[in-house]
């Protein structure tokens, strides 16, 4: 008999499994959208709309497996373009890929080194073309495993030769402008990759450098001259962290207002800032050499004791054209003004070497010195006939081997035992700092001096322009203004060349003099032959073929009589110019300017800039009405995981969707603030494991319990709806609300948060609770079953849309089964629109009521649960409860007006409304008491009150009625009549 009651109910059907088997589960829905062509399709029923939202997607470099910080990035942007789509805009994605640069080159150099191959600038440059299409295959597969929708066939390639020609044409704009120049000047610049470096390409780490205080000796006719102290040994002392540069020093800078000073010592003077005098004599105390530079205890003390005699020379312009001495080479140093000299730290007197630094240039171009380097591209001193034999060949590199053991370089010792051998060394110390580091080979770069391409930023006002358009922008978050403001205003002159085979090359030609001659458009003309031959053709076909049928300007040597240049465009003017070559050329029905950038918070200093330099110099506005940033992935002790990192390198997105699925790893993205850094645990994504699993069952409740329920022929109108049916639909209305406002505003983790809740507090917890007895009791075409069926369609079909950019196969299998009752479906969710509530949903009265009536259900619980713990009731059901409410509460009114539905609401099986007067031993509260807190709630088992339990809906009744099935509740009689 129990079964055969069992099989009358209206249980639960559906073939949406409970087991997601994400991993294994997620390819076949990806065959079915390709079959589908489901982006081309999206693409079709938008190509009409007048709204138009374009994202322009930063290219990866194709040099690897897509790591979860790439994976981050591109789903970030995959949210944005889904929703925006379903919204109704034409939302065109257009994938790119960063194809040249020295992370390539040095991947295929050393697979060439280790198979001993010697190959043409061309064949390396063919290698490399392959290496990084191998990788676009292979990243273009990890992408649309994550779930990244994209025009992929219409993808952009910055090798591509259609988009090298727009490169040149864009840096020919720069050209025309007459921004162009080059100069020897001193330039960020990576040993281990002989290369210069962008910006961009370098990182500030901690690092030790020795600090040295160095005497350059003053002759004794030069202090006559100056009107110096001569009785006694005269010299000038600098202070210099990088021991390695003094072979190029060629002046000595103070500062022409402060006040210097010659101070006695171990019979000689020495000229330094007189407000540092005391901290100078403490730092080449012997005492004072102690790590760190800290000063000996008591060291100071010795010296007040017996106080040096103090010389006062005057302000530092009295200095300037004295010769000094170099330390050990035999040439002058003679003293030179620069207002960037400070008394902050060191002597005041500057160590100035024109060719190993941005400031020591502009000093030595106005004081017409030589911009002298005598360091090599391999990071070694040159056999110059200038430089000290015992240095010729000693390197200024600092391996990531000498870091680890602390040592530093071999110019820097073999400089320092030049100083002490000629009596210069004054004093030495260690001194921690923050030094740029090459991102690629983590070792400390060098500031060389050679000959490169430069723009010039400030002329025509190109700073100006830039900042003044980055004031038109929009920047998520605020912050990001400040961020590019300040790297833009502070941005040297943009060295454009580096010294590498893969790249766009530079079309500059030389004369047997090594003149350069660059036009634009000679430029244009080369552009238009690589759009058609790839930029290959530079480097196999001479000058004369090059430039055949190229008008040449005035002035130039004919081309038999040039050479090519060998130097290559920064990748960052590369992908800087996709505006140009992608956006501009309307590729994949994409426009200029973008509506949106999206990379992390590092490419202020990056993509944003070139972005931005590229377009207001040769276009004249941004390309970009918005930019939003992200932070990076970091580990549970906040340390940045990254894939140029050297301690700990992150995990591929293949390897994270292996274990968990794409819909987990999507859906731990969204949960997280990605304006802050990231992140991530096995911890944190099982906790999003158990968030998917509680989400994919309230679809799958939903799915289950509308097994027989047809939308056109059952459904029940908002107004005849049951009341809690529509405060249900009520709080489906907010949440559309608040989760469209969260989308709008990118703040993804307010719509996991809010999705999260309302699965598990609104739903799980209370309305699908509540409405188990009515669904699996009552006939299958009750109005109540129908109305309750009738919100759970409305809301299924609002939370799996609302789902949809985030758990891309999760809604979509959902969607599926909920209207085609089918695993796939031809109907995706992705192409449906934004879920809009209507009106009649909302009910600000019937909210009212219902904050009343579940927090009185919360006190029935609190009530029922001693009993339960006590043996004395098991199910909520076996309760009876009594509600002993005031005479003047207004939520008497409530319970009565809502009266048939609190057995129910409260799960139990009987409920009475008795009126209590008011009791005096209850707190003193502002105002007359009222409420579900001043409530009392008693509950008893219902068998107490001569109930029975009826065997099918197990609700405690009053009596049974018989049946076919045996003897049940009056309702189950009407059910079971159906």
């Amino acid at each position: 008999m129990a079964k055969e009651l069992k099989d009358t109910l209206q249980l639960p059907q559906t073939d949406f499994p409970m087991r997601a088997s994400l991993a294994q589960r997620e390819p076949a829905r990806l065959a079915h959208w390709e079959k589908l062509g489901l982006y081309e399709e999206l693409q079709r029923q938008r190509a009409g709309s007048d709204k138009v939202f374009v994202l322009h997607d930063g290219p990866p470099f194709t040099n690897g497996d897509v790591h979860i910080g790439t994976a981050l990035n591109k789903t970030l942007k995959d949210l944005i373009v889904r929703y925006k789509a379903m919204r109704g805009f034409r939302a065109p994605y257009v994938p790119g890929w960063d194809c040249h640069g020295l992370p390539i080159e040095q991947k295929v150099a050393r697979s060439l080194q280790e198979k001993k191959e010697i190959v043409s600038t061309a064949e390396l440059r063919a290698r490399c073309d392959a290496f990084s299409e191998e990788w676009i295959g292979k990243q273009r597969q990890q992408f649309q495993r994550l779930g990244i929708s994209g025009d992929w066939p219409h993808e952009y390639k910055t090798k591509d030769p259609a988009y090298e020609a727009d490169i040149l044409r864009t840096f020919a704009a720069f050209v025309e402008k007459g921004l162009v120049y080059r100069a020897k000047k001193p330039v960020y610049w990576s040993i281990p990759f002989e290369t210069a470096l962008a910006e961009a390409e370098i990182e500030y780490q901690d690092h030790v450098s020795p600090s040295i205080w160095v005497k350059f000796s003053v002759p004794p006719d030069e202090a006559k001259k100056f009107g110096l102290p001569d009785d006694k040994p005269l010299s000038l002392v600098i202070w210099t962290t990088t021991p390695w540069t003094l072979p190029a020093n060629l002046a000595v800078a103070v500062h022409p207002q402060v006040e210097y000073a010659a101070v006695e010592h171990n019979g000689e003077y020495l000229i330094v800032a007189d407000a540092l005098k005391e901290k100078f004599l403490r730092d080449i105390s012997p005492a004072a050499k102690l790590p760190g530079g800290l000063p000996a205890p008591g060291a100071s003390g010795a010296l007040a004791e017996s106080p040096a005699k103090v010389i006062a020379i005057g302000p530092g312009a009295r200095l300037e054209h004295l010769q000094a001495r170099h330390p050990f080479i035999d040439r002058p140093s003679p003293v030179v003004l620069a207002d960037y000299v400070t008394t902050e730290s060191g002597t005041g007197c500057v160590h100035t070497a024109p060719g190993h630094g941005a400031e020591d240039y502009q000093t030595g171009l106005k004081y017409k010195l030589e911009i002298y380097c005598p360091v090599g591209a391999d990071g070694r001193y040159l056999d110059d006939g200038r430089v000290p034999a015992e240095l010729v060949g000693l390197t200024t590199l600092e391996s990531v081997e000498d870091l680890e053991k602390k040592r530093t370089s071999a110019a820097n010792v073999g400089v320092l035992k030049l100083l002490a051998a000629r009596g210069a060394l004054l004093a030495k110390q260690s001194y921690k700092h923050s030094y740029p580091h090459c991102w690629r080979s983590k070792t400390p770069i060098i500031f060389r001096a050679v000959d490169q391409w430069f723009i010039a930023l400030d002329r025509q006002d190109m700073r100006g322009r830039a900042l003044e358009k980055i004031g038109e922008v929009r920047w998520i978050p605020e912050w990001g203004q400040a961020r590019i403001r300040g790297a833009v205003e502070s941005r040297p002159d943009w060295c454009v060349s580096r010294q590498r085979a893969w790249g766009v090359p530079i079309p500059a030609f030389y004369d047997g003099g090594k003149q350069a001659y660059l036009d634009a458009g000679v430029v244009r003309a080369i552009a238009a032959k690589i759009e058609k031959l790839g930029s290959n053709f530079w480097y196999f076909a001479s000058p004369e073929t090059i430039l055949d049928d190229v008008a040449l300007p005035a002035g130039w040597p004919p081309a038999s009589a040039l050479t090519g240049g060998r130097d290559t465009l920064d990748v960052w003017i590369d992908s800087g110019s996709s505006h140009a070559a992608v956006l501009r050329r309307h590729q994949g029905g994409t426009a200029c300017p973008a509506d949106l950038y999206l990379e992390g918070s590092d490419q202020h200093r990056g993509w944003f800039q070139s972005s931005l330099w590229t377009s207001v110099i040769a276009f004249g506005d941004a390309p970009y009405r918005a930019v939003l940033t992200h932070g990076f992935i970091v580990d549970t002790d906040r340390k940045k995981i990254s894939k140029s990192s050297s301690y700990e390198k992150p995990q591929t997105s293949d390897a994270y969707i292996a274990e968990h699925g794409a819909d987990v790893v999507r859906l731990w993205i969204s949960s997280q603030d990605f304006r802050d850094d990231i992140p991530i645990s096995k911890e944190i994504l099982s906790h999003v494991g158990e968030t998917y699993r509680l989400i994919r069952n309230t679809l799958r409740y939903q799915l289950a319990n509308l097994f027989d329920f047809e939308p056109r022929r059952d459904a029940v109108a908002p107004a005849a709806m049951d009341a809690l049916d529509r405060w249900a639909l009520h709080q489906t209305a907010k949440l559309i609300e608040a989760v469209t406002a969260s989308y709008e505003n990118y703040e993804f983790h307010r719509v996991y948060q809010l999705c999260n809740h309302f699965c598990s507090v609104t739903l799980s917890a209370t309305y699908h609770d509540i409405l188990k007895d009515r669904l699996y009791t009552l006939r299958s075409s009750d109005p109540r079953r129908r109305s309750s069926q009738t919100a759970l369609h409305a809301i299924f079909q609002s939370l799996a849309r609302m789902l949809a950019p985030i758990l891309v196969f999760t809604a979509d299998e959902a969607w599926a089964f909920g209207t085609a009752r089918t695993e796939f479906s031809g109907d995706s969710v992705h192409l449906q629109d934004w879920p809009v509530a209507p009106m009649e949903w909302t009910d600000a009265k019937l909210e009212s009521d219902f904050a009343d009536l579940l927090r009185l259900r919360a006190r029935v619980n609190e009530t029922i649960e001693p009993e339960r713990a006590a043996g004395r009731l098991g199910k909520s059901l076996d309760a009876a409860i009594t509600l002993h409410v005031l005479p003047d509460d207004p939520l008497g009114r409530t319970l009565k007006q809502h009266r048939d539905l609190l057995e129910e609401l409260f799960i139990v099986s009987h409920v009475s409304i008795e009126l209590s007067p008011v009791d005096s031993s209850l707190p003193d509260l502002m105002g007359p008491p009222r409420g579900a807190e001043l409530v009392t709630v008693t509950a008893r088992p219902a068998q107490d009150l001569g109930r029975v339990r009826c065997p099918r809906c197990w609700r405690w009744v009053p009596g049974l009625e018989p049946s076919e099935h045996g003897s049940v509740c009056s309702r189950c009689v009407e059910a079971l009549k159906s």
